[in-house]
């Protein structure tokens, strides 16, 4: 599921995406849900966003429909806890590509390994967090 959605109104579009992506998927799930979110949407306070729920037979209804990553070279970190107090995360790993790869132009990459669809416990959520790089050796 897919829109363009200001800054301001990401989590609530984002609770309304998953819990209609949960419904259309069911227990087709194959792996834990993730998000893709472009640059602007940080930098302009609006941009294109897409979650996703992993499936072997992607449904095709209302707003969902099915979708392929591309593939991607990423700088990958893991923000452990609750979600506020993520930007810290984003920020040491963006620290980590200035000084070891080159930042390319693509959305970030989020999969919430746990999350509160998983554990009602903020302390154990896992958001793999992946930056589009090209590796400098």
């Amino acid at each position: 599921m897919e829109a363009v959605v200001g800054h301001r109104d990401i989590e609530t579009w984002y609770a309304g995406a998953m819990a209609e992506l949960e419904a259309a998927v069911g227990a087709d799930v194959t792996g834990p849900p993730g998000g893709s979110y472009d640059n602007a949407l940080f930098e302009q306070e609006r941009g294109h966003a897409l979650v996703y729920l992993p499936s072997a037979a992607p449904p095709r209804t209302g707003r969902v429909h099915p979708v392929s990553l591309p593939a991607a070279e990423l700088a990958v970190t893991t923000h452990v806890g609750e979600h506020d107090g993520i930007e810290v995360t984003y920020g040491e790993l963006g620290t980590w590509v200035v000084e070891n790869a080159m930042s390319v132009a693509g959305p970030v990459r989020e999969v919430y390994l746990v999350g509160p669809r998983d554990t009602s416990d903020p302390a154990a959520w896992r958001t793999e967090i992946g930056w589009p790089v090209f590796r400098v050796t």
